[in-house]
């Protein structure tokens, strides 16, 4: 079967640490298939994403909290946000938003995007062509692994192996 889908939804199938180069991984699943989408992340990033999927309270609002917060108290919605394009290596993002009728988008990091969406409760999809070219290339970062050897690892994850990344 043909995908046809310009972008695909997806969750956090999780968040681990790349055994090679110790880098946080934050693993996207298509909500309808097998098909995942690792991407490496700064460490405070993935604090932010594991504070979050972990429902870890804070005494203070973190950077994310406060991109909400601010999102909300301009009037304004995140509706969704996309995983936009991969260049070099490097994911592109962006967050939709809706404010008095209008749409609004901003460039985002990936994993910027990914905290915000998480906190405002909105979908996160990845854009066709980012899974087609995530396959090509090296994947992890210039380590001596290929495409389908990282494809098959990941798809075979279990939940010890996706809970791993520790605040």
């Amino acid at each position: 079967m043909i995908d046809t889908r310009t972008e695909i939804e997806v969750h956090i199938r999780g968040l681990m640490l790349d055994p090679v180069t110790n880098m946080p991984i934050v693993v996207l699943k298509d909500v309808e298939s097998d098909l995942v989408l690792p991407i490496w992340v700064g460490h405070y990033e993935a604090q932010a994403i594991a504070l979050e999927l972990e429902k870890t309270a804070t005494p203070r609002p973190m950077t994310h909290d406060l991109l909400r917060n601010l999102t909300k108290g301009l009037g304004a919605t995140v509706s969704r946000v996309v995983i936009s394009d991969l260049q070099n290596d490097t994911f592109f993002a962006t967050i939709w938003m809706q404010q008095e009728g209008e749409t609004v988008t901003l460039d985002a990091r990936p994993s910027d995007a990914i905290a915000l969406a998480m906190r405002s409760d909105c979908p996160i999809f990845v854009a066709t062509k980012v899974f087609g070219r995530s396959k090509q290339g090296n994947p992890a970062g210039g380590a001596n692994v290929n495409a389908e050897e990282l494809r098959k690892w990941l798809e075979n994850l279990n939940e010890d192996d996706t809970g791993q990344y520790k605040m």
